[in-house]
């Protein structure tokens, strides 16, 4: 059982080298040996979910992050069998999940359906005994998480649970910087940029004009070339979609 200083000085140690890694490869294979201090044998990373609703509302290809893990080849040949959409076998997880979810909290919820542990229970025979999955920050639609997976029953403790979440999120923030979010976008125009970015704030064309000292035509035949621009219908999905970027800063 790896003791609290022991995980807190493994942790310090992959701290520092994510911070001089580059390469995504070598992420996965630092944070798959940081997770074998707490026993868990394999690793799964990638959006939860597909940007399927954020794509219905733009034209232009969304890019996404990509999906990684080391998980035993048979379980993921059984889930692409049966058409599972997650490689983990743990619930949803939305924007109502305040923490870790821990594999074993989730099969004795009541709200867990029959379908549900089945699938949990089959993991267990193909190696994946129990874990934990964790909700990362979601960008342009992904609602990425990343699990930590033990194939012998050793437990995780509180501690063991904080510096896996503690992992992911630097390991997340890392993978994610090594995405061009802004790939097949438009370019905008400073103007174009200005503009969108008083939308966000909620103000209106006639607000934004004042602001910006020109006529409220003009930043509407702004906001309508952004629009043109990325196929999107309305100014708050412009708004959304320029936060996700990083073309303006986010309200929150």
């Amino acid at each position: 059982m790896t003791t609290e200083l022991e995980g807190d000085s493994a942790l310090g140690i992959f701290f520092r080298q994510m911070s001089e890694e580059k390469s995504v490869d070598q992420m996965v294979e630092k944070i798959s040996a940081f997770a074998r201090i707490f026993n868990c044998s394999s690793i799964a990373y990638g959006p939860q979910t597909s940007v399927q609703n954020m794509q219905m509302r733009c034209k232009i290809k969304l890019p996404t992050l990509p999906t990684l893990l080391t998980y035993p080849k048979e379980w993921q040949e059984h889930c692409l069998k049966n058409g599972y959409d997650r490689l983990a076998p743990s619930l949803w997880m939305g924007h109502s999940q305040s923490g870790p979810l821990l594999w074993d909290h989730a099969y004795k919820d009541p709200n867990t359906t029959g379908r549900e542990r089945r699938i949990f229970d089959e993991a267990k025979e193909l190696g994946l005994e129990t874990g934990v999955t964790i909700q990362l920050p979601e960008r342009l639609g992904n609602f990425p998480t990343m699990s930590f997976v033990q194939s012998e029953r050793s437990g995780l403790s509180k501690t063991a649970v904080w510096s896996l979440q503690s992992a992911a999120r630097v390991f997340h923030e890392k993978v994610e910087g090594c995405v061009d979010w802004k790939a097949g976008f438009p370019s905008l125009t400073a103007r174009e940029t200005e503009c969108i970015g008083w939308v966000a704030k909620e103000r209106t064309s006639l607000e934004i004009a004042i602001i910006l000292r020109i006529t409220s035509h003009t930043v509407d035949f702004h906001i309508k070339h952004v629009l043109a621009k990325w196929g999107v219908e309305s100014r708050k999905d412009a708004a959304m979609l320029a936060e996700h970027l990083g073309l303006i800063e986010p309200r929150f």
